[in-house]
């Protein structure tokens, strides 16, 4: 009796592991054939369900098994890829491609110390694999970008977006930038309670949502796009043309499906409404997927992307010249835009440069975003120069979906917005808004007496040689500021009434290229009624020898006197209170004739200059100038003995310092005037 027991149970166990491994046989059936249709989600659960169902000892199966599901993952943007791949790495996966595939997901995910590690054991296995130099590639890339950002400012659209769904791919209607068409899967039917979820992405289907402005310039609550446009099949990712009257847009016939696949259906408004949608028939294969289109700027080609066979792999983009809206022949855009992996959501800048998403060509991860002119080589061929638009539009995750507006606000040149799964962990898109601030440059500065005090009168001409004047009249403080232009030459001439002009010039043609820039110039203008006090003249002591240490300040004078041809000056020295009064007068005299043959030696004519020793006798009157130096001086203080006396010390050397001067004071301004 015993010995039939241990049989039937033997049998029993037979039976179940003959069960389990029919029922996963089965089970992978169904999710090969919902992978080869094109079902990733339906596919990587179906993987999923036999993974868990498969012995330990089969570590083939479950190798090949985990690679697929990690596949789905990949296409469907799970974010447990990455340890799915790990799984078949581990359960010794035959092909080395699970590393490459490794590496793409963890340079997706950010972690770009790992992915390098994957992408060269993968290179270890194939060393002149094209992939894997390019996965290298687009590491270094990623690197470069992120250490040196564009000037955009971005910024995630709270207003746009909601909680567990996805936002994407938004479009202006028309030029005026006012009307906004984006694609969501979120639930807009309150009277559906749970939303059914489509095979391909394991999300719920996506229908199109406008958004307007008000007379605030504030965007109100999305809607969804009523009538024929909208329908429970998976539908989105518009287009317009400039005038807003002509739609184009995806629809996959997930839910009424006649054998149409997916497909591009376009839509006419007409009195506030849009018509019933119409497909527009690129292939005459009902197989071949076509989506995401794109009208060009002036409504004669559409762009769109598709896996029709004989392309360069993976999704590519393509072209029709339309002719009374009906398709020509179709054009795929080359190697310059298409890779063997995907290129997806094309669209437009108003000026007409294409850009479009791709993780096929170097970027940071996941999709990046591209911009793409058509040149023409020397030989007359044409191709396409194609450019990353890099940080911080483009970060690791999926980046795609942008559109610029066709009306920029004042002073921004680049406005619009995108989409991006950055920062998602379970994957969602979201809408983000960029913004590139214009470079501005500014002339700004101070008109001040060369006492330091503003002077009410100041003012300054500026001329450009791209012809522009203008008059600027300083403030109270004496400040001015000016808007300049880039690559111009500026002359300026400070100038107000009983004052010397003083000159200057500025250039923009070397300017900061990533952000606004401020040139500083201040004027210091020389009065025509008073003594101006000479920085930086200096003699041995007590001696009339000028030390070389004063040729700046020197050289600064004749400058003045040449630019001032009709000014005669007189130059006086000072000292200080120590020593005898007349010696310290002829020294004094001495100084000051010790400057005038300085003056003279270097081409100035000696008719203009005379000189004269003051000696003690004139203390220095504290300005505006000296008191922002010593601030224990007060303004209007006069440096005599008896005060610097009553001062400690060290501030005593001070005022004695300053008492011991060279000034010149304008006599006349019309010297040789005939």
């Amino acid at each position: 009796m015993q010995q039939k027991s241990v049989k039937y149970l033997l049998f029993l166990v037979l039976i179940f592991f003959v069960s389990a491994c029919g029922g996963v046989k089965k089970t992978l059936r169904k999710a090969d054939t919902a992978y080869e249709n094109g079902e990733y989600y339906e596919a990587g659960e179906l993987y999923k369900k036999a993974y868990s169902r498969i012995s330990y000892k089969d570590r083939e199966l479950r190798g090949t098994t985990a690679f697929k599901q990690a596949e789905c993952y990949r296409l469907t943007s799970n974010a447990r890829a990455e340890q799915i791949y790990k799984n078949a790495i581990r359960n010794k996966y035959p092909d080395s491609i699970a590393f490459f595939r490794l590496g793409q997901i963890q340079q997706k995910n950010g972690k770009y110390n790992e992915a390098l590690k994957s992408y060269t054991t993968y290179l270890e296995y194939d060393p002149e694999s094209p992939q894997g130099k390019f996965g290298l590639k687009s590491l270094e890339l990623a690197d470069s970008l992120r250490k040196n950002p564009s000037r955009f400012i971005i910024k995630k659209e709270k207003h746009f977006n909601v909680g567990r769904s996805s936002s994407f791919s938004p479009a202006f209607v028309g030029e005026e930038g006012n009307v906004l068409i984006f694609t969501s899967n979120r639930k807009y039917d309150k009277k559906e309670k749970n939303q059914k979820r489509n095979s391909v992405s394991g999300q719920p289907n996506n229908s199109l949502f406008q958004v307007r402005k008000n007379s605030q310039g504030n965007w109100e609550k999305p809607e969804v796009l009523e009538g024929e446009v909208t329908s429970k099949n998976d539908e989105g990712i518009a287009s317009f043309t400039s005038n807003g009257q002509t739609m184009y847009y995806t629809r996959s016939m997930t839910e009424e499906s006649k054998g149409e696949g997916t497909l591009i259906v376009t839509s006419r408004r007409s009195e506030g409404s849009w018509s019933d949608p119409s497909a527009i028939t690129l292939y005459n294969d009902s197989s071949i997927s076509v989506a995401h289109p794109a009208i060009s700027p002036d409504g004669s080609t559409l762009y769109f992307v598709s896996n029709a066979p004989n392309g360069e792999g993976g999704k590519d983009i393509y072209r029709t010249k339309l002719e009374n809206g009906k398709p020509g022949y179709i054009e795929n855009l080359g190697t310059a835009i298409n890779t063997p992996g995907d290129e997806m959501f094309p669209s437009f800048h108003p000026d007409g440069t294409l850009y479009f998403s791709s993780n096929g060509h170097p970027g940071m991860g996941g999709l990046d975003i591209f911009k793409a002119e058509e040149i023409t080589l020397p030989d007359s061929t044409k191709t396409w120069k194609v450019e990353n638009i890099g940080s911080p539009i483009n970060s690791n995750g999926d980046d795609f979906g942008i559109t610029f507006s066709g009306n920029p606000e004042s002073g921004q040149k680049d406005v619009g917005f995108f989409s991006s799964n950055r920062n998602e962990t379970r994957g969602y898109d979201a809408i983000w808004s960029f913004v590139l601030p214009e470079l501005e440059y500014f002339l700004e500065g101070k008109i001040l007496a060369r006492n330091g005090n503003p002077i009410p009168t100041g003012r300054i001409n500026i001329v450009g040689n791209d012809g522009e004047t203008a008059k600027i009249f300083a403030k109270g403080d004496g400040s001015y500021r000016f808007k300049l232009k880039k690559g111009v030459n500026y002359q300026l001439q400070a100038s107000a009434d009983e004052y010397l002009n003083e000159r200057d010039s500025i250039s923009t043609h070397v300017v900061n290229e990533r952000e606004s820039q401020t040139f500083i110039r201040n004027f210091s203008l020389i009065p025509t009624f008073s003594s101006v006090k000479l920085d930086n003249i200096y003699y041995d002591f007590d001696k009339a020898t000028l030390r070389p240490e004063s040729k700046e300040g020197l050289d600064a004078l004749i400058g003045m006197m040449n630019e001032n041809p009709h000014i005669t000056i007189e130059m006086s020295a000072h000292t200080d209170y120590k020593g005898n009064n007349e010696y310290n007068r002829i020294l004094s005299y001495e100084r000051a004739q010790s400057v005038i043959d300085y003056l003279i030696e270097a081409g100035i004519d000696g008719a203009r200059l005379s000189a004269v020793g003051y000696g003690e006798v004139k203390p220095f009157v504290i300005d505006t100038k000296h008191n922002q130096l010593f601030g224990f001086l007060s303004i209007g203080t006069e440096l005599t003995e008896e005060y610097i006396l009553s001062l400690p010390e060290e501030e005593q050397e001070v005022a004695n310092q300053i008492n011991r001067r060279t000034e010149f004071k304008i006599v006349s301004t019309t010297y040789n005037i005939q």
